[in-house]
């Protein structure tokens, strides 16, 4: 008989608790939190500011260390997943230097990782025409709108193949307008690839538009109040959120906010 061996959990977190001093005492981020995500999942993390959600992106991007618990990133430690370059980060603001075009921009870590300079340049084309900023190589971050530097910062995520992108409210400086363009983008770049994503937002219609899963968080420390599955088609579009389906997961939501004392109408 063949036993199938199963590929581990993108994402495995057993009991991550996380503390840290500052000059008013000890302050508790995060609090036993137990997730795992599997491959190919999209997963958006939802709860009020201050409690946890990006202290947890960092954790798993081993730019913060719990201080109790265990996290595996495809099966090994969050510092072997970052050294083997397993993740793209795209944070809040673009982050882009002015002086460097968009497409060096997209092609900086292809540099620091020491690709040739022709692959460099085919990666950033192909990566740059798949967030439909073809065209738009020689021009400079300023020249740009918000929401077009926040497509150079994805394809500059993409540029290095990684499994996992772990993204922290990217959309959320952007007026509503560009910000359901660009969800639907990522619904169709996510589709494309088959990435593993974990998203950070405050909005509970994007939480429910983008996901294959809900994580509802409380307030500090954070805890995990509610797992919500999110079963619709990943071609769905923006008329989706009309539909009784999607108003009962958004309700859904909505009352494990509530339950955490932390939803403010």
């Amino acid at each position: 008989m063949t036993t199938l061996t199963l590929p581990p959990p993108t994402i495995d977190a057993r009991g991550v608790c996380l503390s840290f001093d500052t000059a008013d005492g000890e302050v508790q981020a995060l609090a036993g939190v137990d997730l795992a995500i599997t491959p190919g999942e999209f997963v958006s993390f939802i709860g009020p500011s201050g409690c946890g959600k990006t202290t947890l992106l960092r954790v798993i991007a081993d730019l913060e260390q719990p201080s109790a618990g265990s996290i595996l990133i495809n099966g090994v430690s969050p510092e072997d997943a970052r050294l083997k370059r397993q993740y793209g980060y795209i944070f809040q603001a673009p982050a882009l230097y002015p002086w460097r075009t968009v497409e060096r921009n997209v092609m900086l870590p292809l540099e620091i990782m020491g690709v040739p300079k022709a692959e460099r340049r085919e990666r950033a084309r192909r990566y740059l025409a798949l967030v439909n900023l073809a065209g738009f190589e020689r021009k400079f971050p300023w020249q740009l709108s918000g929401g077009m530097q926040q497509r150079v910062s994805i394809a500059r995520a993409l540029s290095f193949e990684p499994d996992l992108l772990l993204m922290d409210e990217p959309f959320g400086a952007l007026d509503e307008i560009v910000r359901d363009h660009l969800n639907e983008q990522l619904l169709r770049l996510w589709s494309k690839t088959g990435k593993t994503v974990l998203f950070v937002t405050h909005s509970i219609p994007e939480a429910v538009f983008l996901s294959s899963r809900i994580v509802v968080m409380s307030p500090r420390p954070g805890r995990v109040i509610d797992v919500i599955d999110c079963d619709f088609p990943r071609d769905r579009t923006l008329e989706i959120r009309e539909t009784p389906e999607f108003l009962k997961i958004a309700q859904r939501v909505r009352a494990g906010l509530r339950s955490g004392h932390s939803y403010d109408e």
